[in-house]
C-alpha cells in the first residue's frame, strides 16, 4: 500500500499466511484485521476495497493487517468455503493482536467470513469496531451478529450492486434491525466511490471514540 508496509509470512492452520501490515504514526490505538472477497473470483488482499478500508483505519491511528487467504498468492492450502477461512483470520488475529483493542472489517466473501469471525472472538477479545462492505449475503448464509456489536458495526452496501443485490443485504440485517449505510447508484467494487468509502469508516471510526 505504502513504501512502509511490511510483508509477513505465518505459520497457520493450512500452511504459510502471506500478510501485510500497515502502521499508523504514533503508537497504535489497536489492531485491525482485513478480509478480501471471494479468492475464486480473483479476490486478494490487493483488491482496492480492502486497500481503502486499510487507509482509512490508519488514518485513524489503527495498524492494519491485509492477509491472503488458503489458496491465494503464497499463502498455503486450499479453497474452503469459509469454514478454513474463518480459521485463517482467527489464526491472523490470534498471532498478530494477542492483546489490546482490535477490530475486524472485511470485503464482499471478507464480510462473511469477518461476520463468522466475530460470533467466536465477541466476548474474548476488545473489539472496537466492525466493518462489513458488500456482505456477500445472496451467496452464503451470513450469521446474525452479536446483539452488543451493532452499536460498533458499519455495515456499507453500494445501492446498485451486480454482485449481491441490495436487496439480499437487506435480507439479512431485517431480522437483526441491523442498520445498513446504502451509496446511491455505487456496484459493488465502488469504482469512482472509493474516496467517499474511506471517508465514512473514517467517520465511523472516529465515532467509536
Amino acid at each position: 500500500m505504502n513504501a512502509q508496509t511490511e510483508r509477513l509470512e505465518l505459520a497457520g492452520p493450512a500452511g504459510r499466511i502471506q500478510v501485510l501490515r500497515d502502521q499508523p504514526a504514533g503508537t497504535p490505538r489497536g489492531t485491525a484485521v482485513i478480509a478480501h472477497p471471494h479468492p475464486l473470483f480473483g479476490g486478494t488482499m490487493d483488491n482496492k476495497v480492502v486497500q481503502t478500508l486499510a487507509r482509512a483505519f490508519v488514518q485513524c491511528g489503527w495498524t492494519a493487517v491485509r492477509f491472503n487467504f488458503r489458496g491465494v498468492g503464497t499463502s498455503e492450502g486450499a479453497h474452503d468455503n469459509g469454514e478454513g477461512e474463518t480459521l485463517d483470520l482467527q489464526h491472523v488475529l490470534g498471532e498478530l493482536a494477542p492483546q489490546g483493542e482490535v477490530a475486524l472489517a472485511g470485503f464482499s466473501f471478507g464480510a462473511y467470513v469477518t461476520a463468522r469471525a466475530l460470533q467466536s472472538v465477541w466476548g474474548e477479545r476488545d473489539v472496537r469496531a466492525v466493518v462489513l462492505v458488500g456482505t456477500a449475503a445472496a451467496r452464503f448464509q451470513v450469521p446474525e451478529l452479536p446483539a452488543e456489536s451493532h452499536d460498533r458495526t458499519l455495515v456499507i452496501h453500494g445501492e446498485v450492486d451486480d454482485t449481491v443485490p441490495l436487496a439480499a443485504a437487506l435480507d439479512w440485517a431485517r431480522p437483526q434491525s441491523l442498520p445498513v449505510t446504502v451509496v446511491p447508484g455505487v456496484e459493488h467494487f465502488f469504482h469512482g466511490q472509493l474516496p467517499l468509502l474511506k471517508n465514512l469508516v473514517v467517520r465511523h471510526l472516529r465515532a467509536q471514540g
